[in-house]
């Protein structure tokens, strides 16, 4: 039990509130627009239910893969940063060789379940695990890692939807790339603890190339991308009044974690990270899909 917690930690599992949402939310949309196109009268549950847990064996096995290897790749610079010095790999916990080992059979894992799906989602599989692997190699080289990650993330809705309808629309990818510019955003907020360390160890990210103040900013204009995308999708996808309680939710909680984190005030860093944008997350779901259903 011990060993399955520590795989756990090291893929900070609770971190898949991010996305997982965003998924359901894509999944939801092709489903509806699948069976408007469906005369079939057997019951939705029956057609879609095991697509869904394929789509849900996808999210978790892409993410897992992303985040070990993440860990595997970092492993030297964790252990010279003191706020990573106790994670599983520079701790000892979880060897480097056991690290990539579960990357390897998470993204095997997860090419399989694309296989079940359709043909499309099995022939984009290595593109998708491509982009969410790269991104570990990207703060080696540019600010912009914080736009990769957001990118790896937002595969999630439109991924999902493909999962069901086998083709692209323009719905899904509004909320992806709504996604893309919210992790973006979230994701420098995060990297502003570590900026003293990024630069003694060249290690690229915004807030090492432009410092508290300026970081702050351009996450900022990431979030109100973002607003902009989940508004623009509410008027292109015809939703209802449900669907706008939760886009005022979202972006409430947007505005939020932007008051209390401050350049010259970092101590409810983390309150901003993780409450703040897994509220947004959940809740902007919620009132998606109820908008949808009901």
């Amino acid at each position: 039990m011990s060993t399955v917690k520590n795989y756990l930690s090291l893929i900070k599992f609770s971190h898949t509130i991010f996305a997982m949402p965003f998924a359901l939310i894509g999944f939801v949309l092709g489903v509806i627009h699948h069976e408007a196109e469906n005369t079939i009268s057997d019951p939705w549950y029956w057609r879609y239910g095991g697509k869904f847990l394929l789509v849900l064996v996808c999210m978790v096995t892409a993410r897992s893969a992303a985040m070990a290897f993440n860990r595997y790749l970092d492993r030297q610079f964790d252990a010279k940063n003191p706020r990573t010095a106790t994670r599983e790999i520079p701790a000892g916990i979880i060897s480097p060789a056991n690290a990539l080992a579960f990357t390897i059979g998470a993204c095997l894992i997860f090419m399989i379940a694309t296989f079940f799906i359709n043909h499309l989602c099995l022939y984009l599989s290595p593109v998708a695990l491509f982009v969410i692997l790269f991104y570990s190699y990207t703060k080696r080289f540019t600010a912009l890692c914080h736009l990769v990650l957001g990118v790896g993330l937002s595969l999630a809705p439109i991924g999902a939807y493909l999962a069901v309808t086998g083709s692209f629309d323009w719905l899904p990818i509004l909320f992806s790339l709504a996604v893309v510019f919210w992790v973006s955003g979230f994701d420098i907020i995060f990297a502003l603890q570590d900026i003293a360390f990024d630069q003694s160890q060249q290690l690229y990210s915004i807030p090492a190339k432009l410092g508290t103040a300026k970081g702050l900013r351009v996450s900022e204009w990431l979030h109100v991308i973002s607003a902009t995308c989940v508004i623009a999708a509410g008027f292109y996808g015809h939703f209802h009044f449900l669907y706008w309680i939760g886009v005022a939710l979202f972006i409430g909680m947007l505005v939020y974690q932007h008051s209390i984190v401050k350049p010259n005030d970092l101590s409810k860093l983390n309150i901003a990270f993780m409450t703040a944008n897994g509220i947004a997350s959940v809740v902007f779901s919620v009132f998606v899909i109820a908008d949808l259903v009901f």
